[in-house]
């Protein structure tokens, strides 16, 4: 017997839930992909973007994921040969440092392991190091889902301010784009990638790349840049086709203008972090309560440090998958693996999963995972402490 017909949840950090009135947008007939009122949406939906990830400056769409984007924006500031730093705390910043390296980029990696934010004191240390200005670029993060670490960006460019280093800073904000308080202009970041399938609750497929004025003059001294990944007729299209580099994806589209009304104008972004950052409190108090007796802990130990995005927990090897198996299986709650944790291959990888939290979510859907996963840690005979649904039902009572 099982409890799971009904139904079913993804609980990962993405693609998340997708809104069933997103779902509905897209129900439609293909439209006229030349003009008209698909071309308008698209304007709106540039000026919704940018009002998102609050710039003034350029905003462009790619049809692609987040690895897309990671390229699309390397294509455009680097050369064969130039050298880029990368502060990585997880696997999604090792991954955009070895598209650098495919690329043809001389990679500096500072890796900060699986439990810890960027260390800024290195990152200076580094800086100050490359008298030469060697260093075009230095990229991270802003929340790693692989370890569920929420770095400090604006500190970081305080530290370049510092140093009066010219590098660009290049920020991924997959994970966290429209979860987390994130300011592109008043941070000063120059580059911001993101993705549709997480915060801005879009099936996966459209990836946006945000740059500013001196970023787009390092594109004058790229090599060469290809036509599909060269931001500047995306981002100042002179004919409709432009924004895409040809055919539109007409049904995306729809879903994202349909998504960026609720999250934009309904919701209102801010509104949306706060969300968030009580939701993920109350996912912090339940392991707290767990964890005071039993193997279960969050990865991330700093409440200050961690996302309000994913959370990402080690339990022990085999009890997190057992654990994941057990949920989906009996109760149609699908959690998320734990990634890049253990070496591949290394039974230790057993040992971890993650909760995602991010995009369309409220506290009962919440509260119904904490709840399966309390009855799988009783079903399997994980020892874990008492009241902790409590302890989120009283974070939620608190809003």
């Amino acid at each position: 017997m099982t409890l799971s017909h009904g139904r079913p949840y993804l609980a990962i950090p993405g693609p998340s839930v997708v809104p069933d009135r997103v779902l509905q947008a897209m129900h439609q007939p293909a439209p006229n992909i030349y003009g008209g009122a698909l071309a308008d949406m698209v304007r709106g939906i540039i000026t919704d973007l940018k009002t998102v990830v609050r710039t003034q400056h350029q905003a462009t769409i790619y049809i692609a994921n987040g690895h897309g984007v990671w390229e699309a924006a390397l294509a455009n500031v680097l050369s064969r040969g130039d050298k880029v730093l990368v502060l990585a705390t997880g696997l999604f910043g090792l991954g955009w440092a070895n598209m650098a390296k495919r690329l043809g980029a001389e990679v500096e990696i500072l890796d900060y392991g699986n439990r810890s934010d960027i260390d800024l004191a290195q990152a200076e240390a580094v800086l100050r190091a490359d008298t030469e200005g060697r260093i075009k670029a230095v990229m991270a993060v802003h929340v790693d889902t692989s370890t569920s670490v929420r770095n400090d960006i604006p500190s970081l460019r305080a530290v370049m301010d510092q140093t009066g280093h010219d590098a660009l800073l290049m920020v991924d904000c997959i994970a966290s784009l429209a979860v987390e308080r994130f300011e592109m202009d008043a941070w000063g970041v120059d580059v911001v990638v993101a993705a549709s399938q997480k915060g801005i609750m879009v099936p996966p497929g459209l990836g946006f790349v945000f740059f500013n004025d001196k970023a787009d003059a390092a594109r004058e001294k790229v090599e060469l840049v290809s036509y599909y990944w060269d931001w500047r007729p995306r981002a100042q299209p002179d004919d409709f086709y432009q924004y895409f580099a040809g055919t539109a994806p007409t049904h995306h589209i729809f879903a994202l203008r349909e998504a960026l009304d609720m999250l934009v104008h309904e919701e209102g972004v801010e509104a949306a972090w706060a969300r968030h950052a009580k939701l993920a409190q109350a996912v912090w108090a339940a392991f707290d309560a767990w964890g005071a007796r039993g193997p279960a802990e969050l990865n991330i130990t700093d409440a200050a440090k961690r996302s309000h995005a994913v959370t990402a927990v080690r339990i022990g090897a085999p009890e997190g998958t057992a654990l994941r198996d057990w949920v989906c299986d009996k109760t149609g709650v699908t959690l998320g693996i734990g990634i890049g944790m253990a070496p591949p291959g290394d039974p230790a990888w057993h040992g971890f999963f993650r909760i995602g939290h991010m995009g369309h979510v409220n506290a009962h859907m919440l509260l119904g995972v904490l709840g399966v996963i309390e009855a799988g840690m009783d079903a399997l005979g994980i020892e874990h402490g008492d009241g902790a649904l409590s302890a989120a039902a009283g974070v939620v009572a608190s809003a």
